[in-house]
This record gives structure tokens, C-alpha cells and sequence, in this order.
């Protein structure tokens, strides 16, 4: 009885690892959040698919139990890597009564590396990913990691920096960071890592403010060392050159 919790990357057939390819050829049911599903339907055909929709994340677990449970070989998809706002801690959560289901969990690349790459070297130094969304973390304790990695100068990466309920969220976190930082330390944000329609911009973290973004973007803010080179964002680590 075997659970494997795979890191799909970005989406694309080329961003996602090779042993995550071969983890989902392997397997007998491929189960996720319905848009992920729809990512990946066409790399493996004849498998069998199950979804399920949005904050159905309990479900989606027990019916991967289920199906383990039955002598099936399953996999969990998540997009990035799983255990980065994914799907392996809950997987763990929901699996503990069951110690005979084998979990292995296979990472992927998350959006802060893959969009990192897309926008230039903003995490050549040390950063903090945080997640904007207070669907399951208080705001409260949201602005007090924002204003704590801004004092102490971390770049920061932002992960589902606006929804249609949080519109202004990202104009409230650039807020408590503005405390601290600059109005002209640099910016960026990228959008659709990975898949059609992939693009970025700069910006300073004055204009980030007044930007609007979506959940299909990842947004950068740099430290008192970022710097700009060549339409690219880079946070030097230091070395002699």
C-alpha cells in the first residue's frame, strides 16, 4: 500500500522531474485538485483520474486512503513541490491511523525557484517565502512574519498575493514592509511560471503597491542589496569579482 505525494513544478511537461514522471507512470490513480489534473491528463492517458475541487483537501486525502487501502498504487499530485503549501503535510495528517500506507513524497519545483529564474537572481541570499492567503492563517500573524522579514532585511517572495475576495492584499503587505524598506527597493512579479503566457516585470516597491496581480502570481521584493542588471533582478551574495 503506497501514497506518493508529487511536485508537479510550474505545470509544464518539461519543468516537471524525472522522477516524478516516473513515479505517475507508475502508478494506478493519479488524484488532485481538479486544475492540476487538468494539467497532466495528457501526459499520461488511461490512467485513472480523480479530483476534487477546491478546499476539498481532506477529501481528496481520504480518497486517496481509500484507494491504497483497496492494494492500488497512488498518487497525490500538487503543484511546485508538495511540501511547500501542498499537499504532503495533510496527506501525513490524514494517513496517520493507517501505518501500513507507505508515504513518499516527491518534491518539485516550487514557484519561489522556478519564478526566481524566470525574473533573474532575486534569492541569491537568504529570503523568506510567505503566503498571503488567510484562508487557513490568521492575517494577524501574516502582517506580523511581513513586518518581521522586512526589519530584518530578507528578500522576500510572495505566494497568492490576491483573489478575488483579497484584492487588496498585496497593497496591505507592501504596506508593512514600506515600514521598513525603501519605496524604491526593487521588485518584480511573474506571472504563469512555466506555462503559455509566462511574463514578468520590474518594478520598484512603491509601484508594487499599486499593482494588480492574480494567483497565478509570484511576486519578488528585494533587500537593501537587490539591485537591477539588464531588465534583471539580482541580490548579490557577496562574492569578490
Amino acid at each position: 500500500m503506497k501514497i506518493y505525494v508529487v511536485g508537479l513544478g510550474p505545470g509544464g511537461a518539461d519543468q516537471l522531474t524525472p522522477k516524478a514522471a516516473s513515479v505517475l507512470q507508475g502508478c494506478d490513480i493519479i488524484t488532485g485538485y481538479t486544475v492540476y489534473i487538468e494539467l497532466i491528463k495528457d501526459m499520461f492517458p488511461g490512467k485513472t483520474l480523480l479530483s476534487t475541487a477546491m478546499t476539498k483537501e481532506v477529501e481528496r486525502c481520504e480518497i486517496a486512503i481509500e484507494k491504497a487501502l483497496q492494494g492500488n498504487i497512488v498518487a497525490m499530485v500538487s503543484s511546485g513541490d508538495a511540501g511547500i503549501y501542498g499537499m504532503a503535510g495533510i496527506i501525513f495528517e490524514t494517513a496517520q491511523n493507517y501505518p501500513e500506507i507507505e508515504i513518499e513524497v516527491v518534491p518539485g519545483i516550487t514557484a519561489a525557484s522556478s519564478g526566481a529564474a524566470v525574473i533573474g537572481a532575486p534569492l541569491t541570499h537568504d529570503f523568506a517565502v510567505i503566503s498571503l492567503s488567510d484562508l487557513l492563517t490568521p492575517w494577524e500573524k501574516i502582517e506580523s512574519r511581513l513586518a518581521a522579514t522586512a526589519q530584518a532585511d530578507f528578500v522576500i517572495c510572495l505566494y497568492n498575493p490576491s483573489s478575488k475576495k483579497r484584492k487588496d492584499y498585496l497593497e496591505k503587505a507592501c504596506d508593512i514592509i514600506l515600514r521598513y524598506q525603501s519605496a524604491e527597493l526593487p521588485a518584480g512579479i511573474v506571472r504563469n511560471i512555466g506555462r503559455i503566457g509566462e511574463e514578468y516585470r520590474l518594478m520598484t516597491l512603491g509601484e508594487l503597491r499599486n499593482t494588480r496581480v492574480d494567483m497565478f502570481t509570484t511576486v519578488f521584493i528585494g533587500n537593501s542589496q537587490t539591485k537591477i542588471i539588464n531588465n534583471k533582478m539580482v541580490t548579490p551574495r557577496g562574492y569578490r569579482y
